[in-house]
């Protein structure tokens, strides 16, 4: 009888503090996952990077719903970087919103003229984007990004702009509108590019604002004679 006693004693024993065991792990397990977690989503967070100029319009916010309303903000100091920087983030900048607003014109947009010059406008200013990359390589490579809002015509091209309307737009009514916002977009860029006729250092950043201002007024000239022919057209 001791013998059989001590054994169900010994049992019980075990049991028992097995159950303890198995009740300490349950409760810590879960702290353990949440102390993880935050630690995981800290370290993110801190070690997130900047968006770079050029990819900045887009990635911001993935459909480009209102980019005037996208609270687009200048690059910490970029006042203080050299003109030439400024011009090459702040353009490249400038230029992928172009991008972004142009592609959809691609397909969408009724008017066959209106189609080809969104095909034009994605095809010349993603060749500049990589041209003023090419340059920020070999003259700042290393510096901080210097996107700059406050440069003349960054501003104002974004003002009115509304890619949710747009995107909601169809028919004539999309095509007049991408013109509008276009338009101002360009303008935007001309007053931009003819500063730096007079502050750019390098004759390269000249040469190229000299065509920025060629190009994109000739399209705002075309762009206004196709509004004044289209609008009220109700196709």
């Amino acid at each position: 009888m001791q013998r059989i006693f001590h054994g169900k004693f010994v049992l019980v024993a075990v049991l028992l503090s097995a159950a303890v065991l198995t009740g300490a792990a349950c409760s810590t397990t879960p702290e353990t996952n949440v102390n993880n977690t935050n630690t995981t989503t800290t370290t993110a967070t801190s070690t997130m990077p900047a968006a770079s100029p050029a990819g900045s319009m887009s990635n911001m916010n993935g459909n480009m719903s209102g980019m005037g309303n996208m609270n687009m903000q200048s690059s910490p100091n970029a006042a203080s970087q050299p003109y030439d920087l400024q011009f090459i983030d702040t353009m490249s900048a400038h230029h992928q919103s172009a991008i972004d607003m142009a592609r959809p014109a691609e397909t969408k947009a009724q008017h066959a003229e209106l189609k080809e010059l969104a095909r034009n406008i994605v095809r010349d200013q993603e060749r500049e984007i990589a041209q003023m990359r090419g340059w920020r390589e070999q003259w700042y490579a290393g510096k901080p990004q210097a996107m700059n809002m406050e440069m003349p015509g960054m501003m104002d091209a974004m003002k009115g702009m509304d890619m949710k309307g747009l995107n909601a737009a169809t028919g004539n009514a999309f095509d007049l509108m991408f013109i509008d916002m276009m338009t101002a977009h360009h303008q935007g860029a001309v007053t931009m590019a003819r500063e730096a006729l007079t502050r750019a250092e390098h004759p390269e950043i000249k040469r190229l604002a000299q065509a920025i201002i060629d190009a994109q007024e000739k399209e705002i000239a075309q762009m206004k004679k196709w509004k004044a022919a289209w609008s009220g057209a109700g196709k």
